[in-house]
């Protein structure tokens, strides 16, 4: 985890881990905007917000009461694959 500005990043395996998915599968989140990636450095590396990920892991189904959503699992969320078409 990496530290900046008080703000916690991930970096792609630890966000991958978290969100119990493969990091390819991380980067499909990035490119249909489900989730968004910061750049450090000079080397390309990709950075996630931890806040930004824990987000996606409290996903609520749309009209449902809060106290009557169960958390979600990584599980819940679309595979890559689903979003992908011919």
């Amino acid at each position: 985890m990496v530290v900046l500005d008080g703000e916690e990043y991930l970096t792609v395996d630890e966000a991958a881990r978290l969100l119990g998915v493969k990091p390819a599968t991380l980067y499909a989140y990035v490119s249909r905007g489900v989730l968004r990636s910061y750049r450090q450095g000079i080397k390309r590396q990709r950075l996630y917000r931890r806040s930004e990920i824990e987000s996606l892991l409290r996903l609520a189904p749309s009209g449902a009461a809060p106290e009557a959503t169960p958390r979600r699992s990584p599980d819940d969320i679309p595979l890559a694959e689903s979003w992908i078409r011919d």
